[in-house]
């Protein structure tokens, strides 16, 4: 009875630190009087006291999940590109660029003649990528990326014009203007020879747009705030919510499936950001990844997790090489013989196969014990796959293979 009324009083005692953090009150936990962000610090450096004699990896709320609703959001805009050195777009062949630069001008005030086809050289129509991010006000600067969308050489040296940057929902929310930076750059010689480093058609803006527009978030609405989980796994979700009730109380935190992880929360603005700031910042240990083995088909990358495991199976494998050279030889006949000279072809065949020996996993081999009876065969990253290959047919992986 004692106990049941002892832990009562912590978890009542949990749910008053919570309460005063944005007050900064003084509570007491262990018979020291402390402050409630102290309080809950504490614990949390307890709990990953305790979680780090397991065998997962201990990691921050913040690097295993994100806020729901708390994100990025791209926009994109068109623009031009002038003062280039002779390296921008041919207009005889984007013809878009001359448009572009017609209706400018005429929004400037000018009145360009229609019939013209102006032979520009250091213009370029380019894309402007920004990214937008979460809680941007107005006034606010962010990067922006700028792409030729013509056949301009080069960039470098140029200067954006003021773009609009618009939304997947076709509203304005920033402005960009500016020089750029081009990290690449191109030669060329009188003799067609040229030479060309990096990408010079692409370059970057710092801090090139202003914010005009606020997106709206749903963060400050509701009582409850969602944890979306970067990799969905129901062993972290739960490991999750058990690590945000033991710390702010029973019944804080309550997985929903296993990605997403609901946690009641202030709805007081200022109390919201203070939880969260404490939320995002809790140890947790993260679940195990599956068994799995990454094969890249096309650069012969293999990638092993750490849990992949064998059945009982005993491998050869060896290289068969086939060698075909082709030697003409020239036939001439015989002196003062009737004949002409005629190219005969003589084809050399060798074939070639080397002699590895058999190799054996026996049951439960680990990621180790693979990667060195595959090494002491000497064996090619290729033939590596051509090995987990079969014995995924054979059934001795005990891992899913992707190939990507």
């Amino acid at each position: 009875m004692q106990a049941g009324i002892r832990q009562a009083m912590r978890r009542r005692l949990r749910q008053v630190a919570v309460a005063a953090l944005s007050a900064g009150l003084l509570v007491t936990l262990g018979g020291q009087g402390v402050s409630a962000q102290t309080a809950i610090q504490q614990q949390a450096q307890q709990q990953a006291g305790a979680q780090q004699g397991g065998s997962g990896i201990v990691e921050r709320v913040k690097d295993l999940a994100s806020v729901s609703g708390v994100r990025e959001n791209q926009l994109i805009g068109y623009g031009l590109v002038v003062g280039l050195d002779g390296t921008g777009d041919q207009t005889t062949q984007t013809p878009f660029t001359v448009q572009s630069l017609n209706n400018m001008l005429t929004q400037l005030g000018l009145s360009p003649d229609e019939d013209a086809n102006p032979q520009l050289q250091n213009t370029a129509a380019v894309m402007v990528t920004a990214d937008l991010p979460p809680f941007a006000r107005p006034g606010q600067d962010i990067d922006v990326t700028v792409s030729s969308m013509g056949n301009a050489d080069s960039l470098r040296g140029g200067t954006l014009l003021m773009t609009p940057l618009k939304g997947a929902d076709g509203e304005t929310y920033g402005i960009a203007q500016g020089n750029l930076i081009v990290g690449g750059f191109d030669a060329e010689g009188a003799d067609g020879s040229s030479i060309t480093v990096n990408v010079p058609s692409v370059g970057r803006i710092p801090n090139g747009a202003s914010v005009e527009r606020e997106v709206p978030t749903a963060f400050a609405e509701g009582d409850t705030v969602t944890l979306n989980l970067n990799r969905p796994d129901f062993t972290t979700a739960t490991r999750l919510t058990e690590a945000v009730n033991e710390t702010f109380g029973a019944g804080t935190a309550q997985a929903e499936d296993g990605s997403s992880v609901t946690v009641r929360a202030p709805t007081d603005p200022s109390q919201r950001v203070s939880f969260v700031a404490e939320l995002e910042n809790l140890p947790v240990e993260r679940g195990e990844a599956p068994a799995r083995v990454i094969v890249n088909s096309r650069t012969g990358t293999v990638v092993i997790g750490s849990n992949v495991q064998v059945s009982p199976a005993a491998v050869s494998h060896g290289s068969l090489t086939v060698t075909i050279t082709e030697s003409p030889e020239v036939v001439q006949p015989l002196p003062l013989a009737p004949g002409e000279t005629a190219v005969q072809p003589e084809t050399d065949i060798a074939i070639e196969e080397e002699n590895n020996p058999m190799f054996l996993f026996d049951a439960g081999t680990s990621l180790d014990e693979i990667v060195r009876a595959v090494n002491n065969v000497g064996a090619a990253p290729s033939d590596l796959v051509a090995i987990l290959q079969a014995l995924r047919e054979a059934g001795s992986l005990r891992a899913e293979l992707v190939v990507i």
